[in-house]
Order: structure tokens, then C-alpha cells, then sequence
């Protein structure tokens, strides 16, 4: 993953292809859970995720992601993304002058520009929707050592520091995060 990472952040687009591979189907589903938040049909979720995705290359290839070095990052970044590519898509199909949340296709969205998608500062909906999805993700794990290493993951600690603070090792933490991983894709519970 790690050098799937670094290849991509040099406009590799095997590296991108086998990236999106892997994480289309989650990505899909998460802007599919934001979308059916809506009060009106909006978008088809794989219009979000591939949206999202394509500023994620486009932005990793011009090097806006220096911190970004391995699948945990990658999967916060691509969450993130997504995310907020969902809640504006519903936002500005809301608008009055669009027509209340009338169905129409992302191309109609190049006006809306990526400044606004992905600001330094999460909207207050934004930090909503991310508090809510956190929490539903932690209530999916089955006790309180996978809660402790996911949410010292989502704070941006070290496997190290989470082994420090949990008194265990890190090939420990390393395991409970393949734990969580498929927990959250639905692969399997512990």
C-alpha cells in the first residue's frame, strides 16, 4: 500500500487504477449513505465517489498530500473527500435556483469549484455528518481496546504511541487495526 501510495504521489496511474480497485465499492457506499440523507433524489453515489477520487489524484499528483503515507491516511483523506463532495452536491441541488433537488449530473457542477469541496475549515454540517459517521463506525466495534485504537487512529497517533498508551506492543495495535479494517468493511466481525 505504502509504495502504491508513493507511486501515485508521482502521477502513476497504474498506481491510481489499483488504488481505485481497491476502494470504489467503500467510497460508493459511504456517498450513497450521505446521498439517501437527502430529501429529494440527488446524484448516483458512484458519480460522488468518482468525483471524489478524481480530486484526490489530481490533488495527490501536484503533491497537495505531503502527510499522506499510508492506508490509514489515504482512507481519512478519501472519507473526507467524499464526504464533503456529498453534502455540497446535496447543498447546491437544494438551491432554489437549481431547482429544489431536481436530479442532474456532476458536470453541472463545474461552477461550484473545488475551493469551496475541500476548504481548510469543515462546515458545521460537515463536523455533524463526520461526529455521526464516527460514532457509527465505533458502535460497529465489539469493545472498548478496538474503540481505543480506532480513536487513536482518527487523532492521528502513531501505531507506537497507541501501543504506548494501551501497554501493549505495536504488532499488537497493527493486528487490532486489521480487526477494524474488516469490521468497517463488512468483511467479517472479531
Amino acid at each position: 500500500m505504502t509504495q502504491l501510495i508513493g507511486m501515485l504521489k508521482e502521477g502513476n496511474r497504474v498506481a491510481a487504477q489499483r488504488l481505485w480497485e481497491m476502494y470504489f465499492q467503500r467510497l460508493v457506499g459511504l456517498a450513497r449513505a450521505r446521498l439517501a440523507r437527502a430529501s429529494s433524489p440527488v446524484a448516483d453515489a458512484e458519480d460522488v465517489a468518482l468525483s471524489a477520487f478524481d480530486s484526490f489524484y489530481r490533488r495527490a499528483e501536484r503533491g497537495e498530500f505531503p502527510a499522506l503515507e499510508d492506508r490509514d491516511d489515504l482512507w481519512q483523506l478519501l472519507f473526507v473527500l467524499t464526504v464533503r463532495k456529498a453534502i455540497n452536491l446535496v447543498r447546491y441541488q437544494g438551491r432554489k435556483s437549481r431547482g429544489l433537488g431536481r436530479l442532474v449530473s456532476l458536470t453541472d457542477l463545474e461552477d461550484l469549484g473545488a475551493e469551496v469541496a475541500l476548504s481548510a475549515e469543515p462546515s458545521p454540517e460537515l463536523a455533524a455528518e463526520m461526529v455521526d459517521e464516527c460514532r457509527r463506525l465505533l458502535d460497529l466495534l465489539p469493545d472498548a481496546t478496538l474503540r481505543a485504537v480506532a480513536l487513536g487512529k482518527m487523532e492521528g497517533f502513531t501505531n507506537g504511541e497507541i501501543a504506548a498508551k494501551l501497554g501493549c506492543v505495536e504488532k499488537s495495535v497493527e493486528r487490532k487495526l486489521r480487526t477494524i479494517r474488516k469490521v468497517w468493511s463488512g468483511g467479517a466481525s472479531p
